[in-house]
């Protein structure tokens, strides 16, 4: 799946295509918290701080309820709060927790068109939760398709999100210049798990 990626500073973007021999909601595999535990050195305060100035970079203030879903993890391990959404959305979030990146996936057959990643204008938004919550985008790096911005390193939008019927998917790693090699092992990691629940990665 082409994408093509604008200029960026800092952005060192890493894609995979994940196709699971079966629908989403069917599939079971090792508890990925656990199997991913230790997968990778550890991350802390200094490269949260990187992953910010990522997102900082176009304009954009990562904080409050707009910070960089690898915050959201950290946090719900802190509380004992894993999310638990289906065994593709699951691994990912797990190489979240343990990479320190922000990773989204999002359901290939829902795409249109051409997709671009590139900064989101002024004024851009998207509805994010099915109860019709939206994210101010203007500034933050995002995944576009032919209808508009539908990914990010916040909040990926509703509607092009996995279901109960997923089984291909777009997986995109949010990673950094100036955290070298990060991206590159986080989607070592998060490929090889994938693997191991059946799905075919590119």
């Amino acid at each position: 799946m082409s994408i093509a990626v604008d200029p960026h500073p800092l952005l060192d973007l890493k894609t995979l295509r994940a196709r699971f021999p079966q629908a989403l909601s069917t599939l079971t595999g090792p508890d990925p918290y656990v199997s991913l535990q230790g997968a990778l050195p550890a991350w802390g305060d200094a490269e949260k701080e990187l992953v910010r100035a990522l997102l900082r970079a176009g304009g954009f203030k990562p904080s409050g309820r707009s910070k960089p879903c690898s915050e959201y993890m950290r946090a719900a391990a802190e509380r004992g709060e894993l999310p638990r959404v289906n065994a593709g959305v699951d691994v990912v979030n797990a190489a979240v927790l343990v990479g320190g990146l922000p990773i989204s996936i999002v359901d290939a057959a829902k795409l249109q068109g051409a997709l671009r990643v590139g900064v989101a204008e002024s004024g851009a938004s998207y509805i994010f939760n099915r109860g019709g919550q939206e994210i101010s985008l203007g500034g933050l790096i995002c995944l576009f398709d032919a209808e508009g911005p539908c990914a990010n390193a916040v909040k990926d939008a509703q509607r092009t999100k996995t279901d109960d019927d997923t089984t291909d998917t777009l997986i995109l790693i949010w990673g950094t210049r100036s955290w070298p090699g990060r991206a590159e092992a986080v989607a070592g990691a998060l490929g090889e798990a994938l693997v191991g629940l059946g799905a075919t990665v590119e």
